[in-house]
């Protein structure tokens, strides 16, 4: 199987009171409590026209604080090891981040948001609008996260995926 490289063009910055992995909610639905906003770049104001129609946007950014991926790690909602494709954790072998967020406001260029579980100065590569007809799937399996999830109110990351780890 031929093996292909592709270049991203950043397409904004994420902004937030987020500065370190230590402490960031985990998940965007864990978090609709805080704010923050997208900085889209001027050249891609056209590709806003009508967003301010949508409630929630995917948001497709990099973990710009990932220097290494890996196949196995320890998620922030366990102990044990698993395969990174069976996670959501950032060290990732292409280290792309999905949220959805729900869009508050639009001003120009700057989308403010909430349900933001980045760090800021992450860069943007996407915006998508969430369409819960085409987004949301009835599942009957979710692997190892079935006992996981019952964890109360917002979970925070800890420091187990920065640079060092």
């Amino acid at each position: 199987m031929e093996q292909r490289n592709f270049a991203f063009r950043q397409i904004g910055v994420i902004r937030t009171r987020f500065t370190q992995q230590n402490g960031t909610p985990i998940q965007a639905s864990m978090a609709s409590g805080e704010t923050g906003a997208v900085e889209l770049f001027p050249e891609y104001a056209e590709g806003l026209l009508d967003i301010e129609g949508f409630s929630h946007l995917h948001l497709i950014y990099a973990f710009h604080s990932i220097t290494e991926g890996a196949l196995r790690v320890k998620p922030y909602l366990d102990t044990v090891e698993h395969g990174i494709f069976a996670t959501r954790a950032p060290k990732r072998p292409n280290p792309i981040g999905l949220s959805v967020v729900r869009l508050i406001s639009v001003q120009g260029t700057r989308l403010e948001i909430a349900g933001v579980d980045m760090l800021d100065g992450t860069p943007l590569l996407d915006i998508k609008p969430y369409i819960p007809s085409l987004d949301s799937r009835e599942t009957d399996r979710i692997g190892w996260y079935e006992n996981r999830l019952q964890h109360p109110g917002v979970v925070l990351a800890d420091d187990r995926f920065n640079s060092r780890g």
